[in-house]
């Protein structure tokens, strides 16, 4: 779904082979609108879709029927590519869900990315059998006809919009301590400083959602790749030159906090809707499996590694965002604070644009582009505002992204791929297979469950803790 995370963001990677730039994130997470994304993908990969055009002639310039004019990446480009899509927002959060769960939790982060890594080569399996589908939601309908496609675009659109929440309760974080000693107040607005902040920061980032040209801003997408290294870089420094030693013993496990945990464990492997797109952008399709391994495990070394660190170095008190736990004096810090700050900030209008984009191709073609341009951004701009209502009545990063994980990540990278490959390939599946895809199916499933009602367990305590007091 960073960086989204979506997803993730970026949708994220064939047309910046164009630009020449490496895109990044995901939000996390990726971006899919419901029809024909062979268009929509462009957007969502922050290239000129020409989508002032009309529809039709964007199929044909896309080439939904045609061989894709743009599998052109090579093999290190699309794992460069893959990579910088799966680390994203759920990186801020490795160290805290190890600290919490325990060092051994580490074998669960480990074994949802091989996991991830299989659901992700099962989808070059769905699009083997079926060369005109591009995109996750068209495996959903080869799958299970137009209720397939809805379910799927309807769980893709949930993840961008919860992902974009916590997106904007990162943003309140770090803009809370960026601006620490700083005293910030209007006397007729009853929020507080961080909250004011917060709106101001999404009030900036607003009209960016009435763009129709993304390519404008194609540079944003670099900036989760961007990131999540300044952030490595910087808890790293912060244990070499930062004065604060790595002495803390993690706990072996912590079995009750398991289920709350596998939620943030799983979004950060949260992708698999625009690995679709990854696998027709790629000149050679069946290197799609090799590039999935070796970006999953370029994804799970960093996030063990950054895990570790940072349990090591803050211990019990490891923040959610590992960014706030860092010494607010280093300037490595403050390089890592606003490099947090501004990235949701690049992320509305890239994340917005599937489903704004769904939007216009719904109203009537006899309405002008300019009246259409104004509902779009309209709805965009009210659907934001409510986002920021929403992170900030719920200030809890680590809940909304457990659940964000638990309760729609875990469908889009491992139930559904199972799922779409046993319907599509059954006849050409053997006995283990289909014993490993059930098995994988019950396995998310259980997962699902019991993160979900632990994470809404954990977020209701938490917010009926905050109005009683």
């Amino acid at each position: 779904m960073w960086n989204t995370i979506g997803k993730s963001l970026w949708l994220k990677s064939n047309c910046l082979s164009h630009q020449n730039q490496v895109a990044s994130d995901s939000v996390h997470r990726g971006n899919l609108a419901l029809q024909q994304l062979s268009c929509n993908a462009c957007l969502e990969e922050n290239k000129a879709c020409k989508c002032d055009q009309s529809f039709e002639s964007c199929k044909r310039v896309s080439g939904v029927d045609e061989h894709h004019a743009e599998a052109n990446n090579s093999f290190i480009h699309s794992v460069i590519n893959m990579t910088g899509m799966l680390i994203g927002l759920g990186q801020l959060s490795t160290p805290y869900a190890l600290e919490t769960g325990g060092w051994s939790s580490a074998f669960l982060m480990i074994g949802l990315g091989v996991i991830c890594a299989y659901c992700s080569h099962i989808l070059g399996k769905c699009l083997d059998k079926n060369p005109k589908s591009r995109s996750y939601t068209d495996i959903g309908q080869q799958a299970f006809g137009t209720k397939g496609k809805v379910i799927a675009a309807t769980l893709i659109y949930m993840e961008i919009f919860m992902a974009l929440v916590s997106y904007t309760i990162s943003l309140h974080d770090n803009l809370n301590t960026v601006f620490s000693g700083t005293q910030f107040k209007v006397s007729w607005a009853k929020l507080s400083k961080s909250q004011l902040l917060t709106s101001m920061a999404v009030l900036v980032a607003l009209p960016s959602l009435w763009l129709r040209d993304l390519s404008s801003i194609s540079f944003l997408s670099f900036g989760g790749l961007l990131m999540s290294l300044v952030i490595f870089t910087s808890v790293a420094c912060t244990g070499i030159f930062g004065g604060v030693k790595a002495n803390h013993t993690i706990p072996a496990l912590q079995l009750h906090n398991i289920p709350a945990i596998s939620g943030l464990y799983i979004f950060s492997y949260a992708g698999h809707i625009v690995f679709p797109n990854l696998y027709k952008a790629m000149k050679d399709p069946s290197k799609f499996t090799k590039v999935s391994i070796v970006s999953f495990t370029l994804a799970t070394i960093l996030y063990a590694t950054l895990a570790f660190m940072g349990a090591k170095l803050f211990g019990p008190h490891v923040n959610p965002q590992i960014t706030l736990s860092m010494p607010p004096h280093l300037i490595v810090t403050k390089i890592a604070l606003w490099a947090t700050v501004l990235t949701p900030m690049t992320k509305y209008a890239l994340e917005f644009a599937p489903m704004a984009i769904q939007l216009e191709h719904n109203l009537p073609h006899s309405m002008s582009s300019r009246t259409k341009l104004i509902i779009r951004g309209t709805v965009g701009s009210v659907l934001l505002l409510v986002i920021l209502a929403l992170a900030l009545s719920v200030p809890y990063f680590e809940y909304v992204l457990s659940l964000t994980g638990s309760l729609v990540s875990i469908g889009i990278c491992v139930i559904f791929p199972c799922a779409f490959y046993l319907k599509i390939c059954w006849g050409q599946i053997s006995r283990p297979l289909l014993l490993l895809n059930f098995t994988l199916i019950a396995f998310g499933l259980l997962l699902g469950v019991v993160g979900t009602i632990s994470s809404s367990k954990l977020l209701i305590k938490n917010l009926n803790r905050a109005h009683s007091g």
